[in-house]
């Protein structure tokens, strides 16, 4: 992985007890920061991913909380405090799938998609803001007051059938972000989204567990490689870095090609 300094800062990472979470809660230790690894399910992976960050010499924490739930969000913004003393970057990775043909798509499962993707990106957002502008711009830490990453997808530019909570949930992202960007700019808090394709990971399982699904969602992908998830770490350690201190607002799309493939709305 290409090295960024974050020595001395302090990040939270949510969903980062498996697959692009946890490459990312490793990343950025990798790069010296101190990290909080948030998960609602799962603690012993998250324990695993708590000792390998602690591996590189800098702090871990597992805080188990549902994003969606803003008692708990709050409780594991103040107990990574407790442990941290502050944020400096968060990394708003948590995300699910209750997919179904639209028609037949109930309440429960459009709610639990917008709840944990789009509510539980509003709910960690609003917490680390707050206590960004309470601490101010510290130079000796980063030029930033704070940079928060909000996890996208390729879908909120391309639609889904059959993934229309989904697809809807990462669209709105995109106005949450720049919203905020634009908002937060002068206070220098930078504010961007990672926008993955295919990516080998527990989410997208069904995408490329067999021979004939990867060779299909090869056929979408110019680059003709399915993404890992170390991929989409070393883009979020170098937008948590002072190496992009100048791009906030931007969705940035890490896919392989997948975007410019014209077939991929009709095959996708």
């Amino acid at each position: 992985m290409i090295q960024y300094s974050l020595k001395g800062q302090n990040a939270l990472v949510t969903g980062a007890n498996s697959g692009i979470g946890e490459a990312i809660a490793i990343g950025l230790a990798e790069a010296g920061a101190n990290v909080a690894v948030n998960y609602v399910v799962g603690p012993e992976q998250a324990e695993v991913v708590v000792e390998k960050i602690r591996s590189f010499g800098s702090k871990a924490i597992a805080l188990k909380a549902d994003v969606g739930n803003e008692a708990e969000v709050k409780a594991m913004f103040k107990a990574m405090y407790d442990e941290f003393g502050t944020i400096d970057i968060l990394v708003n990775n948590a995300g699910l799938q209750r997919d179904a043909p639209f028609h037949d798509m109930t309440l429960a499962q459009w709610e639990k998609v917008m709840n944990v993707n789009l509510t539980g990106q509003f709910l960690c957002a609003r917490e680390a803001i707050v206590e960004m502008l309470r601490r101010g711009v510290q130079p000796d830490r980063s030029p930033a007051c704070g940079k928060i990453i909000c996890m996208s997808s390729v879908h909120e530019l391309i639609p889904w059938g059959g993934h229309v909570n989904y697809a809807s949930s990462k669209g709105a992202i995109k106005m949450f972000m720049q919203s905020l960007a634009q908002e937060y700019g002068d206070r220098k808090i930078r504010v961007n989204s990672i926008c993955p394709g295919a990516v080998q990971s527990p989410i997208n399982r069904p995408a490329w567990d067999t021979p004939e699904a990867m060779e299909r969602l090869m056929s979408l992908i110019p680059y003709n490689r399915i993404g890992q998830p170390k991929d989409v770490a070393n883009l979020a350690v170098f937008l948590a870095s002072d190496a992009s201190d100048y791009i906030t607002g931007a969705s940035i799309f890490i896919d392989g090609g997948m975007t410019v493939f014209e077939g991929f709305a009709e095959g996708g």
